[in-house]
């Protein structure tokens, strides 16, 4: 086991701004958001109401958009009511929160632009970037062109008419890598361990709004209500009142309120809500019935945040992997240095998620996706416990090599690469269901 690469100062505040930048909140789920805040940017560059909207999606987009409900709808599912509250109501100034105006009028206003037939939505098929949005507003006498590309907020087109107002579609900054920082898991650990903990301590706020999300979360049953079914009697029978029970419950629930479109904020992470959620709760849960103090909790809710961001960094925003996997690796790495353990133990659990979970597809956003996120942060835990008691996947053992960074290389070459035909399939299984 090699020893932690120490990081130069100068690059500390790159990684404090890299977390800023990644660890945002949002409201609903990112992908239908991004096309909303893609509505509303078009819609603003306009400067009027437009009598048609083109929408053009990657594949991805559409996959992670179809079964989600919306903020602020009352339930209602899918792109059409996000790209009208977009363009009625949004404020591309909000970013992930752009539809946090949405009211009952303007919902019922949208239905009836839906029922109008001025939005066309088709797969952007000349395209190979996982995350691609591109909407036009049409009027009488004017048109708007916006595109966002490689992250949920990154616009890299602007056009009004003949004007072109950015372009940044051939600039390598629709990589969501970020080059100023070339991170791997020791730099990760000792930036964690060793930057002052008031330059970090910002990472609190994850904790306090991803807790709020899930006790509001708890007071309703929404999706398919997998936090308050950890809560009832038969589940309390099977586990009790123990540490994983309880980091079920919180993870769950938020996911449950966030996937049916509860007008409420997350802290996402690298784009996705859930990704927040995974690399937050379960963290924040262990450390209170741990009864670790602020610091330990800083110093993990940075490991496992910065963790997530460095593998999707290498991964991409969109694949088709499971990002709840991805964030349970995070989380697992936090509750780790909770629990007292070193850089060769949180190696070790990204070992052990890596030999668990790979190939966990995703399929989508929607309900269901709290179940998916249950089995990663429940693996996390395990993953972690094996760890400290010194057990780690091998490397003569399937993907796993003896070099971590070298795992998760592994793993972002099946996510990227291996999968491309699976999630292909995946969304053709979902578009032509009978």
């Amino acid at each position: 086991m090699k020893d932690t690469e120490r990081i130069d100062m100068k690059d500390y505040e790159k990684i404090i701004s890299l977390i800023k930048k990644e660890v945002i909140p949002a409201i609903g789920c990112t992908e239908p958001i991004a096309v909303a805040l893609c509505a509303a940017k078009s819609r603003e560059i306009l400067g009027e109401m437009p009598e048609h909207v083109q929408v053009r999606l990657s594949a991805n987009v559409l996959k992670n958009a179809m079964g989600v409900g919306i903020p602020g709808t009352g339930g209602m599912i899918g792109l059409p009511i996000a790209i009208a509250l977009g363009i009625l109501v949004g404020n591309s100034d909000y970013q992930l929160e752009v539809l946090k105006d949405v009211t009952p009028d303007a919902v019922e206003k949208g239905s009836v632009l839906i029922d109008k037939n001025i939005i066309d939505i088709k797969p952007a098929e000349y395209v190979n970037e996982k995350l691609y949005i591109e909407i036009h507003c049409q009027s009488k006498n004017n048109t708007s062109i916006a595109i966002i590309a490689g992250s949920h907020t990154n616009f890299v087109y602007l056009q009004k008419n003949e004007s072109t107002l950015l372009d940044k579609k051939n600039s390598s900054i629709i990589n969501t890598g970020n080059t100023e920082v070339e991170l791997n898991m020791s730099k990760i650990y000792d930036f964690s361990m060793n930057c002052p903990v008031n330059k970090v301590d910002f990472i609190l706020d994850s904790a306090r709004i991803n807790k709020a999300a899930s006790e509001e979360s708890l007071k309703y049953k929404y999706g398919h209500a997998i936090g308050n079914t950890l809560k009832g009697d038969i589940n309390s029978m099977i586990m009790g009142n123990s540490i994983l029970n309880r980091i079920l419950i919180s993870t769950t629930a938020a996911c449950d309120a966030r996937m049916a479109g509860i007008k409420i904020p997350v802290m996402s992470n690298s784009g996705s809500g859930n990704q927040g959620i995974a690399a937050t709760l379960p963290v924040v849960i262990f450390a209170e019935r741990n009864k670790n103090n602020q610091e330990e909790l800083i110093r993990a809710l940075i490991l496992s945040h910065l963790t997530v961001i460095y593998i999707k960094q290498k991964l991409g925003r969109l694949s088709a992997l499971c990002g709840c996997v991805i964030a349970a690796t995070g989380s697992g790495c936090g509750i780790v240095h909770l629990m007292g353990g070193k850089y060769e133990q949180v190696s070790y659990a990204v070992k052990n998620m890596i030999a668990n979970l790979t190939g966990m597809i995703c399929d989508g956003a929607k309900p269901s996706c709290s179940m998916k996120l249950a089995s990663g942060v429940s693996t996390a835990l395990l993953s972690a416990t094996l760890a400290m008691e010194q057990k780690v996947v091998t490397s003569i053992e399937g993907i796993i090599e003896d070099d971590v960074d070298q795992c998760i290389l592994n793993l972002v070459r099946i996510g990227a690469q291996g999968m491309q035909e699976a999630d292909r399939l995946i969304l053709d299984i979902m578009t032509n269901k009978r």
